[in-house]
């Protein structure tokens, strides 16, 4: 088995791609140990000093690493670690996800402009991110303000608040005039 690497424009991240499908459906992030329990493959990669976040995509894998941590002694043991976990066999995931995730907010805006809002980010700024190894998820609409939450390798990278204003917020400002601005909510 191959496992490739990419950078991504988080520093803090490494996207890794095994070859093969990682989610059937979806995505999942984990952001400790606790809440891994569920993924197999999450659950042995916290079990690894210094991986604070992993993030699992369609294709590929990304992990997120504390500041202590470099990806010269990281970077082996995720790999062997991922390896060992799709020769052994086990399930990605073993239960459907908590829901966890609130219910999306829309004030003051009709159905048809969130569909709208919805549409583009499925369909022009999902892609992009993905390839970063991130995800990007619409949260709501109030005052003219568009509520995304950026989730894997957008989470926390220092180019995420460039990305947001600079490239979704104008291209949604293009396409919805309703739409003043974007912001990032946790």
């Amino acid at each position: 088995m191959f496992i490739q690497t990419e950078e991504t424009p988080n520093p803090g991240t490494l996207k890794f791609l095994p070859g093969r499908d990682v989610m059937a459906t979806g995505v999942a992030d984990f952001t400790s140990v606790e809440g891994a329990k569920r993924s197999p493959l999450a659950f042995i990669l916290f079990g690894i000093a210094g991986v604070k976040g992993v993030f699992l995509g369609q294709d590929f894998v990304t992990v997120t690493k504390s500041d202590e941590k470099s990806w010269q002694t990281l970077k082996p043991m995720i790999l062997g670690a991922i390896m060992d976990h799709y020769t052994s066999g086990h399930p990605v995931i073993v239960d459907a996800a908590p829901t966890g995730e609130s219910e999306e907010f829309n004030d003051g805006i009709g159905p048809e402009i969130v569909s709208q809002i919805k549409e583009l980010i499925e369909t022009r700024v999902r892609p992009a991110v993905a390839q970063d190894g991130g995800d990007i998820i619409y949260k709501g609409f109030k005052e003219g303000t568009v509520y995304l939450h950026m989730r894997g390798s957008c989470a926390g990278c220092p180019s995420s608040t460039a990305t947001l204003k600079m490239g979704i917020e104008n291209m949604l400002r293009h396409y919805v005039p309703e739409v003043l601005q974007v912001e990032a909510i946790n």
